[in-house]
């Protein structure tokens, strides 16, 4: 059997049953952090809950550090998977912006599932590291190239470069450079800085909501939220020039066409 012909085989039944009962354990494991916490994870609850020993547990998850990296490699597919789906969802108000839309997916992921995403973003678990450039980097890297597409997608690169942000000083600016993306492709230092603001005004709000700062607002945390990312989103297309000298590209027939829309006749 050849190598391709071997990747499209269906898995056997030993991979199905690891599967189905690796699966089990996710979802054990879960319902574990949900009830007492992340901090509270213990690989012997879990294995209890489920009436396995340790020892059979350790069969998929070597160690706790195991468990850890796939139960925060799956909430950050989780969350990445409700702000794509609310992209794809015909907002309540036509008029906001996507990346409004997909903030407001983020929100109510987050408070539907808040231990999950202190799991994420509280306090880091005692003696945990995340392996370096592993599956939840790659995880981190999906949910923020959602946010750059969205952000910048409108705009040419010559634009971006021109944001209007306070100067950088040479140091970050060199720092800001060096600085994968995985959205967009290169952003320039003055949009990078956009975005890492963006970012901490977006998660900071739900960050307070979520851990109960905001309860004080009751029913109304939802339209304060709102309006925030509104506020965000046109100040930050406030600080990216007009495109005034317009780039062609080949259109997919090969002719040259503008992406710009041609202005309105007066």
């Amino acid at each position: 059997m050849s190598a391709e012909e071997h990747a499209m085989a269906p898995p056997t039944l030993r991979q199905r049953r690891r599967a189905a009962a690796t699966q089990e354990i996710l979802d054990a494991a879960e319902l574990h952090i949900a009830e007492q916490g992340p901090a509270a994870l213990s690989l012997r609850a879990v294995a209890r809950s489920l009436g396995m020993t340790v020892q059979a547990l350790y069969h998929y998850f070597p160690s706790r550090d195991a468990l850890v990296t796939a139960l925060v490699t799956k909430a950050y597919d989780d969350l990445a998977d409700a702000v794509q789906a609310a992209i794809e969802t015909t907002p309540d108000d036509p008029s906001l912006p996507r990346l409004v839309v997909a903030a407001e997916g983020y929100r109510r992921w987050a408070i539907a599932h808040p231990e999950r995403f202190q799991l994420l973003y509280g306090t880091p678990l005692r003696d945990y590291a995340a392996p370096v450039d592993g599956p939840t980097t790659q995880a981190t890297r999906r949910m923020s190239s959602i946010f750059e597409r969205e952000m910048f997608d409108e705009f040419a690169p010559e634009q971006l470069a021109a944001a209007d942000i306070p100067a950088l000083s040479p140091s970050l600016r060199a720092y800001l450079e060096q600085l994968p993306h995985y959205g967009f492709g290169n952003l320039p230092p003055a949009s990078t800085a956009l975005l890492l603001s963006a970012w901490g005004h977006l998660h900071g709000l739900v960050v307070l909501e979520v851990f109960g700062h905001t309860s004080f607002l009751g029913d109304h945390q939802a339209e304060i939220f709102r309006m925030a990312m509104r506020t965000l989103i046109e100040d930050i297309h406030r600080r990216i020039p007009a495109h005034t000298s317009k780039p062609h590209q080949k259109n997919l027939d090969g002719d040259v066409e503008n992406p710009w829309p041609a202005p309105s006749p007066q």
